[in-house]
């Protein structure tokens, strides 16, 4: 990995990609230029490679000899690469595949990456067919047991109370009050704020292991010789063992029944217990009863579609990126499964069909801003 400071001469700005700051098209231009002879670079393909959820991008360019490489471009007012930097070296370290980062610009936010591949595991996915999707689920599970056990207490920022009560807060701020118009009156952000107490607790008794807090299958590559590489792991913190494979198995963009769920989930479990990271003796008790740790994973789901809810609306409504909330139902559908299944959570159930207008008002009153 090197650092790199490019030098003061001009050059034009990649064709294949619209710049919305031309200077920065030039910056990353120059960068290139001088990298492409150690690289084997052809600046001159740069083109879109892919786009995430916040404001880095990704490019892709030729190698002489052919190959590829990947460029991230995160404007450093808006993205602060040393995460990702440092949970790369983390996850290296575990044994697992990620880019390689084969210089990096810190100070204008260029990064050029080995690219791992360029099929990501939710595209050779079908929805009516969970056999086919059976070994890569399988497989997928390894990559987080091997993330799991290399869990260093403060390698990573702690996914504490505070970092969930936060990410709840976007469902209101977001989803209920920005992207549906409604407000809440007294009665019913207590029912919230009671939902809310109890996710938290929930999800503080889990044990602590490294997160890579969005692994799912859109963020594994399959690479040319079938091995899956990890993406996105930028946000990664110590925090609950549950979130991972909870976010793997009700994913984003893709929704599995609860038969499928329920046999990757106790595969899963079995492992981590052999691994030691659910042991019997635990106060949790996850390590003795997968039905503990169902139930566990049940409300960490919760907390994470709570917060995507609210995530998804924020894109759409501060960011304009519309296409994330046409997803927002699968959240929505998540929320309510999981509510129905437990009894405490049953206002929270009422209160959701109410904001959803699934069902008719009873017992609560709806303002409309």
């Amino acid at each position: 990995m090197s650092h790199f400071t490019p030098p003061s001469p001009s050059a034009p700005a990649p064709a294949g990609v619209d710049w919305s700051d031309p200077a920065r098209g030039q910056a990353l231009a120059v960068w290139l230029a001088a990298l492409a002879p150690d690289h084997g670079l052809l600046p001159q393909t740069l083109r879109p490679a892919s786009s995430d959820a916040s404001f880095r991008r990704y490019l892709r360019l030729d190698r002489q000899g052919g190959g590829s490489a990947i460029v991230m471009d995160a404007p450093p007012a808006l993205e602060d690469c040393r995460p990702f930097v440092h949970v790369q070296s983390l996850m290296q370290q575990a044994g697992l595949r990620v880019p390689q980062i084969l210089a990096w610009d810190a100070a204008q936010g260029f990064m050029l990456l080995e690219d791992v591949g360029r099929e990501t595991v939710i595209e050779r996915l079908r929805e009516g067919d969970p056999q086919a999707a059976h070994a890569w689920y399988l497989q997928a599970v390894e990559l987080l047991l091997d993330w799991q056990r290399a869990t260093q207490e403060g390698a990573l920022p702690p996914y504490d109370e505070a970092l969930l009560r936060r990410e709840l807060q976007l469902f209101p701020e977001w989803y209920v009050a920005r992207h549906r118009g409604v407000a809440l009156d007294a009665a019913q952000q207590a029912v919230l704020a009671r939902a809310f107490d109890a996710i938290v607790a929930q999800n503080l008794a889990a044990p602590r292991v490294f997160v890579h807090r969005d692994f799912m299958m859109r963020n594994l590559m399959v690479g040319a010789d079938g091995r899956l590489a990890v993406l996105d792991f930028q946000d990664a913190v110590l925090g609950p063992i549950t979130y991972d494979i909870a976010s793997l198995l009700r994913d984003a963009f893709i929704s599995w029944d609860e038969e499928f769920v329920i046999d990757i989930t106790v595969r899963y479990w079995e492992r981590a217990r052999r691994a030691g990271l659910l042991g019997a003796e635990s106060p949790s008790g996850f390590g003795a009863d997968f039905g503990e740790f169902y139930r566990a994973v049940d409300w960490m789901a919760l907390q994470r579609h709570l917060k995507v809810a609210g995530i998804f609306a924020r894109l759409t409504l501060r960011d304009g990126k519309p296409r994330y909330l046409a997803d927002a139902p699968r959240f929505i559908a998540y929320i309510r499964q999981t509510a129905a299944r437990y009894r405490e959570l049953a206002p929270l159930l009422r209160l959701v069909d109410q904001i959803e207008g699934t069902q008719a008002v009873t017992g609560y009153a709806f303002g409309r801003m």
